[in-house]
């Protein structure tokens, strides 16, 4: 693009940043492994909400269709030729219009629930629609979020009022296991994905017994995609962060900070001397609030620091961020800063913590290698 900057140095703070070959790695890396396991992708593109790291993912193989967390994603991304979407969300009667209007324009929408209650209300608000609403029942594998326990009589009772209405198709279960951040090691996080794979088909033994179809049996998360060594009788898995990793995959050793592809180009704006910091133009507006490190064996404040080229400075982390500003300190409140390494003006890279968040504060990234400018890639944001 004619319009984009060639070197990192003369592009605008704060920015994002993506490192083509940490990007292409990391794709690879879980391409391949669910591969040898026989199984398929359905990405999570909320990480990214890009259409170019999408396709990026299809030409790592072993993909079939992308999951959604929002109808406003699902809308761009089927404008874009995607056509076999999960909405992973739990569907409310208010967004049946628009889900219905997908559907009617071609695209193979999957939505979710989980209780009977919004069952039975999406059953009566799907009536008023000439359309098939294509549903999963959302499972709890791990008691982290959402979802009916694999062996609760509610999923049969689900299963039967869909079963009655004329406009609504079951196409399986689904589950996510989030409890899977809280595992810090491979054991534990073999275990847990063999506890969501284990119980996502009980329930669709379950569901079979009854009489009731169950074609998908949909299980994921990047920590337990990874671990996982068997998926007989999963027909997809879904991950999303692991395309571009972040700070907390690095502090559960499902990466290493250096597979980090995502980063936040900061410029340094002032000193503060007596205090021992350092101040950048990115603040939480451009890392966002989330700590998802602070309960981790190593606390990175809001954010790793790197020089211009993406080199950790292991020593130095953003410990506290404004709206617009971003205080860098050693991790040792006690030692004193080297200036020397942020003069003003110069310009420092960030890795984030959760790499969905950060990335959803801005508009476009900057695909890069080191120090050059790749490409501008525009994403999509909003519900």
């Amino acid at each position: 693009m004619t319009d984009t900057p060639t070197s990192i140095a003369q592009l605008v703070t704060p920015c994002c940043l993506i490192e083509k070959s940490k990007l292409l790695n990391n794709i690879a890396r879980l391409s391949a492994h669910i591969g040898e396991l026989g199984c398929s992708l359905r990405p999570h593109v909320k990480t990214h909400k890009s259409v170019d790291v999408t396709k990026l993912i299809e030409d790592g193989g072993n993909v079939t269709g992308i999951t959604v967390s929002t109808l406003q994603e699902a809308q761009h991304f089927f404008a874009n030729g995607y056509t076999n979407i999960l909405y992973a969300v739990g569907i409310v009667p208010n967004k049946l219009a628009t889900a219905a209007s997908l559907i009617e324009q071609g695209c193979d929408l999957k939505v979710i629930f989980d209780n009977v209650s919004m069952a039975t209300m999406i059953t009566e608000k799907a009536a008023e629609f000439d359309c098939t609403f294509k549903v999963l029942i959302e499972l709890d594998t791990d008691g982290h979020r959402s979802g009916i326990e694999p062996a609760n009589q509610a999923l049969l009772d689900i299963a039967e009022l869909v079963k009655q209405s004329k406009n609504i198709a079951l196409c399986g279960v689904m589950t996510h296991a989030g409890e899977s951040y809280s595992c810090f090691t491979h054991e534990d996080q073999l275990a847990m994905a063999r506890q969501e794979r284990d119980l996502s088909l009980l329930a669709a033994e379950r569901l079979r017994a009854a009489g009731f179809e169950c074609p998908m049996v949909s299980i994921g998360s990047t920590p337990t995609a990874f671990a996982i060594d068997d998926l007989t009788g999963i027909t997809e898995v879904r991950a999303g962060v692991y395309a571009f990793f972040d700070l907390v995959m690095a502090g559960l050793n499902v990466c290493g900070v250096e597979d980090i592809a995502i980063s936040v180009l900061a410029s340094v704006i002032g000193h503060q001397t007596e205090k021992q910091w350092a101040i950048t133009d990115a603040g939480w507006m451009a890392m966002s609030r989330d700590r998802g490190t602070a309960n981790h064996p190593t606390d990175q404040g809001y954010g790793l620091v790197c020089d211009i080229t993406g080199n950790s400075l292991n020593d130095y982390i953003v410990y506290d961020a404004n709206q617009e500003h971003g205080i860098i300190r050693h991790k040792n409140v006690d030692h004193a800063m080297n200036y020397n390494a942020f003069p003003l003006a110069s310009v420092i890279r960030v890795l984030p913590n959760h790499a969905c968040s950060t990335a959803a504060q801005f508009s476009h990234y900057y695909l890069v290698d080191k120090e050059k400018v790749i490409e501008k890639w525009h994403v999509t944001r909003g519900w």
